[in-house]
């Protein structure tokens, strides 16, 4: 992703064009497997097969090692286990581009990081105006401010080459701030009681994983083992699991042991990569976006939650990211990449509108675990401002991006 060297060439000396090339061709697939998959749990929960399905993700799976026991239903693995793979990959991304890539300069990280923080402050903002003073709904105010990356550059991909590289890479650039955003918004607002042993043993955990990283340890399975058992006690400790993913990558070396030789941190983020993609991900869309139509009411629909994420996704992320990015530009801190003119910068705004799975991932810590959405369900809301954000996002960007060359 870091294309912001002069010569196309990050400081190790790899050529990144063609590796931002590759990841967008990746996550661009990707997001047509994401709608694959949700719309095959859309037919599902909807379909006489209903019963079949939530009996799947309610299946009890259990891990027992002597007095150590870990049991919860497929979905919570999906979304506890898995998806702190999910979280790994975020982490690995981000201290990436921290150290080489796009984040590591200064004017190029000014734009995106500006975008991200007013994709996140509005679409809050307007959530809490719309559900103050009913504290169930209020825990959901975080569920607007995340963007769906695999999804945007899907739709952006519908496009073909009109669409500028630079857009792309300020795309993914925000959605890797709005990803550091979540991060804190989990770690902070979505922790359950704290248990101070279990935080003790992931604090050892983190410690261990230092003194490998300080070692110059470049062997992967110590990084790793070390980080199964700091998920596991993250997992006990009432911190959200997830996190264990972001905190291990920020252990893993980027720099290899010696000339020539492979990057650990990129060797991984390689590795599992497609499994996020092409796995991990459509199988948490499988899990989560299983609505049954059947069982929504009027009060559903017209629920201020649902009303809220609307608004919060749909308009807030448009007015927050583009009036954020102006107020940069304007103020001097910023610069419009090239090729990039404030109409497009709009289509991607509407673009980020499309907040599905990390949407979907906050909505599931501040409701379902707690059984507050039987008065609602915060997915509907999620799913209807997706659409009509990609749709919206598409057409706009449609009209205003200018012809191909060729024909």
């Amino acid at each position: 992703m870091g294309a912001g060297h002069d010569a196309g060439h990050d400081k190790t000396g790899i050529h990144m064009i063609p590796a931002i090339r590759s990841f967008l061709k990746l996550e661009s697939a990707a997001g047509i497997v994401l709608i694959a998959a949700a719309l095959f749990a859309f037919i599902l929960a909807n379909s006489p097969l209903s019963h079949y399905y939530n009996l799947l993700l309610d299946t009890p799976v259990e891990i027992r090692i002597g007095p150590l026991q870990i049991a919860k239903p497929l979905l919570l693995w999906i979304n506890d286990g898995l998806m702190a793979v999910f979280f790994l990959i975020v982490g690995l991304e981000l201290k990436r581009e921290m150290i080489q890539g796009e984040l590591s300069s200064g004017p190029a990280i000014a734009l995106p990081a500006c975008a991200a923080l007013g994709g996140m402050i509005v679409p809050a903002l307007l959530y809490v105006g719309l559900n103050r003073g009913d504290a169930v709904a209020m825990d959901g105010w975080a569920i607007p401010t995340a963007t769906d990356i695999a999804f945007a550059l899907g739709v952006l991909t519908l496009l073909g080459s009109r669409v500028p590289l630079a857009l792309k890479t300020f795309l993914v650039s925000l959605a890797i701030f709005d990803d550091l955003g979540a991060i804190i918004i989990i770690a902070v607002f979505y922790s359950a009681d704290i248990h101070a042993v279990s935080l003790a043993i992931a604090s050892a955990c983190i410690v261990a994983l230092a003194l490998l990283n300080r070692a110059h340890v470049c062997a992967k399975t110590p990084y790793i083992v070390i980080g199964v058992v700091m998920w596991v006690a993250v997992l006990k400790s009432g911190v959200h699991a997830t996190l264990a993913g972001v905190v291990l990558a920020m252990f893993i070396p980027l720099t290899p042991a010696r000339a020539g030789a492979v990057s650990p941190l990129r060797s991984l983020e390689q590795g599992l990569h497609g499994i996020v993609a092409y796995g991990v991900l459509p199988l948490f869309a499988f899990a989560n976006a299983g609505i049954d139509f059947g069982k929504i009411n009027g009060d559903y629909i017209l629920h201020p939650v649902t009303f809220g994420i609307v608004l919060g996704l749909f308009v807030g992320k448009q007015l927050g990211v583009f009036t954020f990015a102006w107020l940069a530009v304007k103020s001097g801190m910023a610069r419009l990449p090239g090729g990039v003119s404030w109409s497009v910068l709009y289509g991607v705004s509407l673009l980020c509108g499309i907040g599905f799975t990390m949407s979907m991932f906050i909505g599931s810590l501040a409701f379902e675990s707690t059984g507050d959405n039987i008065l609602f369900d915060e997915r509907l809301g999620i799913i209807f401002a997706s659409i009509i954000s990609a749709l919206c996002g598409y057409l706009w960007l449609n009209r205003v991006l200018p012809e191909p060359l060729h024909r």
